[in-house]
């Protein structure tokens, strides 16, 4: 292995991980602001550092302080405490395992080799991810079983047979997806969906099999435990579910694991669905073919998107009020010397490697870049409509889940599977 393979491994082992923990502050500040805009509500948004508030995002890192550096307390009523330690540990693992087989860019060539541009260099990704999505109940059950506690217990109840019962679905609408497709290697999956309709409609998964997309897209949600589906939390009637017992950082891993359950599943949905990290009517080839008028693109988009951003970022941070020693003075210069200093470390790099010269090696830097970037972007789009749907939606009764899954969802799921099979082997494949 030279250098040049060991730098590429570690980068995708590095994002992997980066995109699912470091998503994790990010979304919880997406959660208070998107909640605030739906609801008409202020959030917490005065925490700061010399003046200094993002517009929030400084009370999610008090948020984080606070977890690290509070008391890690275990009741005295706990007995089963090897359990009882586990558990958050499990899910959290179980959580990040899956985030590990979805591609993020196409198979990066280097020295005549092909390299999958994921973290764990498998094809059985659908499996691998069914596999680890569903031990993941495991470390619910064990936190209920652990704590001693009957609200503890419920919740962890409700949540296995949710989890459980809704997997049956979801595989059942992968199944369709898997026949579609003709492969279970998420990458397959994209490179199938570069095509068009027509020449004009891009050929997702979603305009293929529309309803294995809204069966798939639902028992997600289900199995991610999000509102609608948040049983196994309800606050009125079991103070917090499978979690009542924990705290500090155990509590923690929680609520990180469901987090980046969620951030996992936005990316899955748009890797079977919505094109993956692919563009629209623009393939690999085509970047590989025009990268140095992709790199001149991105030279003239970059700096045109970080102006209007700061010009909205300014235009948003003011106050009607009259308010002597206004920090926001302060807070939007700090923003126009951070966004320059962007600004500067992206076209920098860009205009030297333009003056050099795109090299083969720079194309496929370059087709990797752009890849990466939509597969994020897409992703960041999934994972509002998560969070928009939490905070429009009523939480369903238990009964009405368990019969939307059992009554609506499997039927649909398995007839779907019937008329795919038969129209796949009418044409001779897709």
């Amino acid at each position: 292995m030279d250098s040049a393979e060991i730098l590429l491994t570690l980068f995708r082992i590095s994002f992997a991980l980066m995109f699912a923990l470091t998503l994790v502050p990010i979304l919880v500040f997406m959660e208070r602001k998107i909640a605030s805009y739906i609801q008409d509500r202020p959030g917490p948004n005065r925490t700061n550092i010399g003046g200094i508030r993002l517009s929030g995002i400084i009370q999610s890192l008090a948020d984080v302080v606070k977890l690290v550096f509070k008391e890690d307390f275990i009741s005295g009523h706990i007995k089963k405490r090897f359990y009882f330690v586990l558990a958050p540990a499990l899910l959290f693992f179980m959580s990040l395992m899956t985030i590990s087989i979805i591609p993020f860019a196409d198979d990066f060539i280097l020295n005549g080799k092909a390299y999958i541009m994921q973290a764990i260099p498998i094809d059985a990704g659908m499996l691998w991810y069914l596999g680890f999505a569903g031990l993941s109940v495991y470390g619910i059950i064990l936190a209920g079983y652990a704590a001693d506690n009957k609200y503890a217990l419920l919740g962890s109840l409700r949540a296995s047979a949710q989890a459980i019962s809704y997997e049956i679905p979801l595989a059942l609408s992968v199944v369709s997806m898997l026949i579609t497709y003709g492969s279970i290697h998420l990458n397959d999956f994209v490179h199938f969906q570069e095509g068009t309709f027509f020449g004009v409609i891009p050929m997702w998964g979603v305009f293929i099999q529309p309803l294995a997309a809204v069966i798939f897209i639902v028992t997600i949600f289900a199995e991610t435990n999000r509102a609608p589906f948040d049983l196994a939390e309800g606050e009125s009637e079991i103070v917090a579910g499978f979690h009542t017992e924990y705290s500090a950082m155990r509590f923690a891993l929680f609520f990180m694991a469901e987090y980046i359950a969620m951030i996992v599943a936005s990316a899955m949905i748009v890797t079977v669905f919505f094109g993956g990290y692919s563009l629209p009517w623009v393939s690999t080839q085509m970047l590989l073919d025009n990268s140095e008028f992709v790199l001149i693109v991105i030279a003239i988009i970059v700096p045109i998107k970080i102006f209007l951003f700061t010009s909205w970022l300014l235009q948003n941070n003011k106050t009607r009020y009259k308010t002597e020693h206004d920090l926001r003075k302060k807070e939007n210069s700090f923003y126009i010397k951070l966004v320059l200093t962007i600004a500067l470390l992206i076209e920098i790099p860009i205009l030297y490697i333009l003056s050099q010269g795109v090299s083969a090696f720079d194309g496929q830097i370059i087709a990797t870049t752009v890849q990466t970037l939509v597969f994020v972007g897409k992703t960041l789009i999934m994972l509002f409509v998560f969070i928009w749907v939490r905070w429009t939606l009523p939480r369903f009764r238990y009964d009405q889940l368990q019969r939307m899954c059992w009554e609506k969802l499997i039927p649909l799921a398995i007839f779907n599977i019937v008329v795919t099979a038969i129209f796949v082997v009418a044409i001779g494949g897709i």
